[in-house]
């Protein structure tokens, strides 16, 4: 679903708390900085490929966004994010690392731990957040990685530019194209962090190309409930054996990730206004969980509420703050996000000032 904001359509006093909001609905928890005497212009566009959360950033506002570890503490933060400035060059500091992109660079972040991304010029960027499994690189590889201004060059040249035309035109794709575009970036983006950190040895390389790959065949046959070890294994002429070794890694089984994409994909469409009128049960069985009373049990040890409730809290939060006995406190003047609620995580997408 395509998100606009403008803030030339929102009356100057609803500027910086309708950015604030599109902030804190997309990526949950920051703390914003806008010097209060500076007024607020620019625009956020959003969309999906897949679930790759996909944004384009235009602001003239300096301003700046900070992930705390207490912030961290209050949302699910399993991702990835990589920023492309279009134009301007935003400066990214984590893991005690501090660069300063420019256009002919991108830079990578994990939204699990502490980050700040400012903004001191007018900038449009390219955003572009996803699941950290979902990138095929080798276990680690990411951390000595972020904050670190990856030149547009080699693997990098061919990434780039289309970091920048996917952000501008969102818009433009439909469903079955952008879930085809996903697999195709994430594994340019990997081949240009491994290139840019020196290549695997072949057989890493290889069993990490194989591990994608199956990753992107799921993703293409979750709605079909009987996809198992067995097919997928078959798909690619591998033995169950190795199909269990090459998921070792990632600390997780065949089937669990089977499971957990499964009700991401629930999450997401539960949370979706367009899709408030399917049933829930429609929802589960389009993913390939057709047990109603199954799926319930997953889901409430997966996100901590049953499916309905989760809806209804997505849909509506002050009847979700109602039922957690809380009352979502007034941002401070720091522009802090007020905390989303506990059941109510974070997915894959960004929006303008990641």
């Amino acid at each position: 679903m395509l998100t606009v904001v403008r803030t030339a359509d929102t009356p100057a006093a609803e500027r910086r708390e309708r950015w604030r909001s599109i902030v804190c609905d997309t990526l949950g928890p920051l703390d914003m900085r806008i010097d209060p005497d500076v007024p607020l212009h620019g625009e956020i566009t959003t969309g999906q490929l897949g679930d790759v959360g996909v944004a384009n950033v235009r602001t003239s506002t300096p301003h700046g966004v900070h992930r705390t570890p207490g912030l961290i503490r209050k949302g699910d933060a399993d991702l990835y994010r990589v920023v492309l400035p279009i134009s301007g060059h935003p400066r990214l500091t984590q893991d005690g690392r501090e660069t300063i992109l420019a256009p002919d660079t991108f830079g990578v972040y994990d939204f699990s731990r502490p980050y700040d991304l400012v903004y001191t010029d007018a900038v449009e960027l390219a955003v572009f957040g996803f699941p950290r499994g979902l990138l095929p690189v080798r276990p680690g590889m990411v951390a000595g990685l972020t904050a670190i201004a990856v030149p547009a060059t080699g693997v990098g040249g061919l990434l780039a530019p289309m970091l920048g035309r996917v952000a501008r035109e969102i818009g433009q794709y439909d469903p079955a194209t952008a879930a085809r575009l996903a697999p195709i970036l994430l594994d340019l983006l990997g081949t240009a962090l491994a290139e840019y950190t020196g290549y695997p040895d072949p057989v890493e390389s290889s069993q990490q190309t194989l591990l994608f790959q199956v990753k992107a065949f799921i993703e293409q046959h979750l709605g079909n409930s009987d996809l198992t070890p067995a097919v997928i294994a078959a798909a690619h002429h591998v033995s169950l054996r190795q199909l269990h070794r090459l998921f070792a890694p990632e600390q997780t089984s065949v089937g669990a990730w089977i499971r957990q994409r499964r009700l991401d994909r629930c999450r997401k469409d539960l949370a979706d206004p367009a899709q408030s009128g399917v049933a829930v049960g429609a929802v589960a069985a389009r993913w390939g969980l057709s047990d109603a009373a199954h799926f319930s049990r997953l889901f409430r040890a997966a996100f901590g509420v049953p499916p309905s409730d989760y809806r209804r809290m997505s849909l509506n939060p002050v009847a979700a703050s109602q039922t957690l006995g809380a009352v979502r406190a007034a941002a401070p003047a720091t522009g802090r996000c007020a905390p989303r609620s506990a059941a109510r995580p974070n997915s894959g997408s960004v929006d303008a000032s990641t």
